[in-house]
Parts: structure tokens; C-alpha cells; sequence
């Protein structure tokens, strides 16, 4: 279940004596996928590649804020953190932003303008394999249902993350779940259910390692280049192959971590980052050790695995 934070009594301004304005702020974790098999692609889908895979969410997490503002003044958005790889580029087209896009459908599907003050800030790596715009995109349906008190069920607000992006269905909840179609399709696997315990079993669980790049991958261009290699032999992310031709520095890192000791490590999603599961503190170390000497990495970032989102209201 997502924690929501208790509502507090509303605030008032003492010059208009009108209520402070409502503010709902969501931590949104970052996902991997610990299996992605990638079939044929399909025109129905615009020419998107058929998926089957288990998704994770990992305790690195984007926060959006969502602020009402008054009837007619439209919508804003502010950006923070300090990795914000292209997001912060000035040709950035704020109006493709994923949270815009998932704000604007939230207003069409409730029939309202979207008078709501956006702030981003950005901790997942950008371009990364991440899901840090699906991240911001299932916060931003996530904040806005609570914002404007829609109360709409998660299928509902999963039927207009789909129309968004792949990955966006999957992190409006988090936690483990099995993502068929294009990867929208969510099936969850409940928390104490026999298929959690097997993936913890396998050692899908507890602390993580994330080795992020300031280089990013193009998702369309590791899906071109896995078109023409293939998934590689015994990857059980068929994209890993791909990623890796392309940025050889995640293969490296993946040596090194499985040398180390991890119980599974792998290109995240479609790359560059690595992603280690790590059974203790002493074989993180060892992997952090090997990252740092090795210059393999450029950034190191703790989680731990599964994770959820986490929604607050204040005024």
C-alpha cells in the first residue's frame, strides 16, 4: 500500500484571509528491470518492440511537487537537482517534459485546466535506464489525483499512464510486477505472495548498487542497435548486449561487480547504468572499491530494493 501522509487542518493567509494553497509532494523510486525479453514489434504499438519483463523499483527517487494555483493562470514548472543531464539543456522543450505531458492528460481526462504549479527534483540519472521521466510522469498522476481529490482508482490512473510511456504503469506503484505488451501491461506480484519470496530468494532484494555515467543512452538507438546484435548469449536483458556495444564501460562494471561478489548485476532497462544487488556490506564495499579504482563508473548511488512511492499533502 502507498503511504499517504494525514491532511493537515488548512492554513490561512492572515492579508486574504483565504486558504493557503494545497501541496502535494510524491517521492517517486526509480526502476531496473531484473528480466526484459524483447519479442517483435508491433505496428498497433507504433512500431514499439512486444516486452516481458519483471520490473523492480529502487530507493533512488525523483520528488514532484504539485501546488493548485488559481483558476486561469495555467501551469509552471521548476526544475532542480544536480544531475539534470539534458532536462537542463536551453532548447528543452518544457512542454514535452514527462510530468507536463502526464499533467495535461490528468486535466484532459478531468475535464479541467491544468492550474498547477510543477517542481521537479531530480535525483534518478537522466537518460540512464532509470525510468526517471516515467518516475516524474506516475508522480505527477499520482500528485494530481490527490491534488484535485479525483480519488480515481489505480486501474484508471494506469490506463492514462499507458498512453504516456512504457514504463509509467509500473511506477505509479512500484514494488516487483511482471510487465507484458509494450511494458504497460501490469500484473503486480503482492508483497508476501510466493513469486515475491522467489525473487528475494534469488537475491532481487535488499541493498543495491547503481553505477550511473554522465553519458546517456538514446532508448531508440540501443533498440536499433539490439535489432541488428541480437540479445546476446544467456542475457537475461536482451538489451544488455546492445547497451554495452555502445558504452563499454557498463560491461566493464558488470565484470567487476560480479567478481566482487554480487548476487546479480546487469544493465539497467536499456542502459548505460549498472545496477548490483549486493548480499552485505563488506561485498559492496569490494564493488565500490573495484568501481572507483577501476574508473568504471562514474557515480555511485546506495538503494535499497523494492521500493514505493511516498505521497504527502500539506497546506
Amino acid at each position: 500500500m502507498i503511504p499517504v501522509a494525514v491532511r493537515q487542518r488548512p492554513a490561512y493567509d492572515n492579508q486574504l484571509d483565504e486558504p493557503a494553497a494545497l501541496t502535494v509532494r510524491v517521492d517517486c523510486p526509480a526502476k531496473t528491470n531484473l528480466t526484459l525479453e524483447v519479442g517483435p514489434t508491433h505496428d498497433e504499438w507504433g512500431g514499439r518492440h512486444e516486452l516481458d519483463t519483471i520490473y523492480c523499483a529502487i530507493g533512488v527517487y525523483d520528488t514532484i511537487t504539485a501546488t493548485a494555483k488559481h483558476p486561469g493562470a495555467g501551469f509552471s514548472l521548476e526544475l532542480e537537482g544536480a544531475h539534470l543531464g539534458d532536462l537542463a539543456s536551453s532548447s528543452s522543450d518544457m512542454r514535452r517534459n514527462h510530468a507536463v505531458l502526464a499533467l495535461f492528460a490528468m486535466a484532459q481526462a478531468a475535464g479541467r485546466d491544468p492550474d498547477v504549479a510543477l517542481t521537479i527534483t531530480k535525483r534518478i540519472p537522466v537518460g540512464a535506464g532509470l525510468g526517471g521521466g516515467s518516475a516524474d510522469a506516475a508522480a505527477t498522476i499520482l500528485a494530481v489525483n490527490q491534488l484535485w481529490e479525483l480519488h480515481w482508482p489505480m486501474e484508471r490512473l494506469r490506463t492514462i499512464a499507458a498512453t504516456l510511456g512504457a514504463d509509467m504503469p509500473f511506477c505509479l506503484s512500484g514494488g516487483f510486477a511482471h510487465g507484458t505488451g509494450f511494458g504497460e501491461r501490469i500484473e503486480v506480484i503482492d508483497a508476501g505472495s510466493a513469486a515475491e519470496r522467489d525473487l528475494i530468494g534469488q537475491g532481487y532484494a535488499g541493498e543495491v548498487l547503481v553505477g550511473a555515467y554522465q553519458s546517456q543512452l538514446s532508448t531508440p538507438e540501443v533498440y536499433h542497435t539490439f535489432d541488428a546484435v541480437g540479445p546476446g548469449n544467456g542475457n537475461r536483458n536482451h538489451l544488455q548486449a546492445a547497451a554495452i556495444s555502445l558504452h563499454p564501460r557498463s560491461g566493464q562494471a558488470i565484470d567487476a561487480a560480479v567478481n566482487a561478489g554480487a548476487c546479480h548485476a546487469f544493465v539497467s532497462g536499456s542502459g548505460p547504468s549498472v545496477v548490483a544487488f549486493v548480499p552485505d556490506n563488506v561485498t559492496a564495499q569490494r564493488i565500490i572499491d573495484a568501481w572507483r579504482n577501476g574508473g568504471m563508473v562514474d557515480r555511485i548511488i546506495k538503494a535499497s530494493a523494492p521500493a514505493h512511492p511516498i505521497i504527502g499533502v500539506s497546506q
